[in-house]
Formats: structure tokens, C-alpha cells, sequence
């Protein structure tokens, strides 16, 4: 997803001059084409990230389309105070983009872990919140990043995501993309844990059980269509994210359902309001948790089968 990223940034810089990319001392080999390309279209922050948002901010307002990137949790919550007071509230065109969303870093411990981000971002007045699933999405969301005059957050994988949509597709801002029919109950997934419900579904399609999946490239401004309709359709509901269930994408799809006094239960599946001070690989940890694509499937199966 990250390589996708900057191949359509690179496209996007030499269309537009006023495509800027500034990075925390990070992406060395993945970023080093499009510096050598563009150098006056780069700047390298350092180690600075509360200072990087704010010559961002300086630089959208002056009429730029400034983007910029680091490792999930620090061009977010070690800046939250700049993002609020220098970007959103001056709805400057800034694009927030985070690596290695989740438990991608897990190696490096849970300093490096994302998994409040989308709760935090989600809060800030005008900023939209992109979670693209795939390669596919991720590029598409780029292109629609620069077009929305404003902030925007965009929340990526580390890397080596496998594409998970079969042809064309397209990402609307606020609508949801199906990545697999279902007749008994349906999963809605932000980001690039969506692998881990594909493969809960084929699981659960052995045991008799028909479960969709539904990607939300966007959180915000989320597809309320398609909330209330799987609302009136299923008994239970079930949303996946790699982030704390308090605040993240399943609050937001809870919102939804219950503004509208729907009837279906949202049963959040994610991490449970702790931090995980285990290190390990992403996939360890995801199992650690619970959402990996077997603990999915095998919480699923127990709940279909209760009812």
C-alpha cells in the first residue's frame, strides 16, 4: 500500500507542482525516486513531526497540496495539538498520511503501535479519514486526496498488501465497496485488516454459514446508506478494525445505527480498549487479539450459532 502510495504521489507531483511531499526522517529507499525527481517538491522534516505539520500547514496555505508521512502514531499523535489548531481549523489542505497503521510495527513495540488514530483523527472538525483496504483503494484515495479542499488523514498498511478487489472499482467518498456477497451476516472492515475477513468469510462458508464483507475506504464521512441497510436486513452486524473499539470505526457505524433506531446488534470486533505490550509480528499479534482471520471466524460461528 505504501509503494502504491508514492508511485500515484509521484504521478500526481509531476501533473501538479503544487503536490508537496514532507517525511519525519522516514521512507529512505521507498521515498528516494520521488526526491530525486522532485526535489523542490520535498522537504525532509527530521525527527520534527510537531514541526513538520506546521510548515505543512504553512505551505497548504499558501496554495500547496502538502502531504505528509511517517510511521503510523507519530505524524498523529505526537502532533494531534498542530493538526488541530494549524490544520483543521484553518481547513488547510494537508494530507496526513500514516504507515504502518495497527500492529505493522509490531516488532518495535506498542511505542510504535497506531491504534488510536482513527478515533483521534475522526474527532477533528473537517478532517476526512480515509482507511483503504488494498493496493486498488489506496491508489484511488490518493487521487481523491488531493481533490477535497481541506485535511485529510490517510491510513495505511506498511506494506506487501495483496489486492483483495477483483475488477474495476471505484472509491466515492462515503461509500463503502463490497469485497464479497453474504445472505446470513456481514462483516464491515476499515483498512488493511480486511484480509483477516475475507478470510474469516471462507472459513465460515465450510461451517454453513454465508457472511459478506464490506470495505470502508472512508470512516469519514461514512456510508450511512449502507449502515442502515444492512441494519434492516441482519440480526447482527459485525465490524472489524486493527484499533481500539472505543472511538474507532465501530463506534462510528454504532452512530449511525443508533441514530436512526435501527434494530441490528453492531458487535465491534478490534482491540479491546488495552494497549498490547506483547512484541511480535503483525500477524502474532492480530491473533493475540482476537482478530485474526481464524479468531474472527471462530467468534462468529459461536455467536450465529447462539442465536
Amino acid at each position: 500500500m505504501r509503494n502504491t502510495f508514492i508511485r500515484t504521489l509521484s504521478r500526481m507531483a509531476g501533473e501538479d507542482k503544487k503536490v508537496c511531499l514532507i517525511t519525519g526522517d522516514l521512507g529512505y529507499g521507498v521515498l528516494t525516486n520521488f526526491w530525486e525527481t522532485y526535489p523542490e517538491q520535498f522537504i525532509n522534516a527530521g525527527v520534527s513531526e510537531q514541526n513538520m505539520t506546521s510548515v505543512a500547514a504553512g505551505m497548504a496555505l499558501e496554495g500547496n497540496c502538502v502531504y505528509t508521512y511517517s510511521i503510523a502514531n507519530f505524524p498523529t499523535l505526537r502532533c494531534v495539538e498542530q493538526i488541530r489548531n494549524d490544520v483543521a481549523y484553518h481547513n488547510a489542505n494537508v494530507n496526513i498520511v500514516s504507515v504502518g497503521a495497527g500492529f505493522a510495527y509490531g516488532y518495535l513495540g506498542m511505542t510504535h503501535h497506531a491504534t488510536e488514530d482513527i478515533a483521534i483523527m475522526r474527532a477533528l472538525p473537517k478532517m476526512v479519514v480515509f482507511t483503504p483496504c488494498d493496493p486498488y483503494e489506496t491508489e484511488q484515495v490518493t487521487v481523491l486526496s488531493r481533490e477535497i479542499e481541506g485535511p485529510c488523514y490517510i491510513r495505511l498498511g506498511k506494506g506487501g498488501e495483496k489486492p483483495l478487489h477483483t475488477g474495476d472499482i471505484k472509491v466515492e467518498l462515503g461509500k463503502a465497496i463490497k469485497l464479497k456477497d453474504g445472505e446470513d451476516t456481514v462483516i464491515f472492515v476499515a483498512g488493511a485488516i480486511a484480509n483477516e475477513a475475507i478470510e474469516a468469510s471462507d472459513i465460515l462458508k465450510e461451517k454453513g454459514i454465508s457472511c459478506g464483507v464490506y470495505s470502508f475506504p472512508t470512516v469519514k464521512p461514512i456510508d450511512k446508506d449502507i449502515i442502515n441497510h444492512f441494519c434492516g436486513l441482519m440480526k447482527t452486524i459485525y465490524t472489524l478494525e486493527e484499533h481500539n473499539i472505543v472511538g474507532g470505526f465501530g463506534s462510528a457505524v454504532c452512530e449511525v445505527a443508533a441514530e436512526n433506531g435501527c434494530g441490528a446488534k453492531i458487535d465491534r470486533l478490534g482491540i479491546n480498549d488495552e494497549y498490547v505490550s506483547a512484541v511480535g509480528k503483525q500477524d502474532y499479534l492480530r491473533d493475540l487479539c482476537g482478530i485474526s482471520g481464524k479468531k474472527i471466524s471462530e467468534y462468529i460461528l459461536k455467536a450465529e450459532s447462539g442465536k
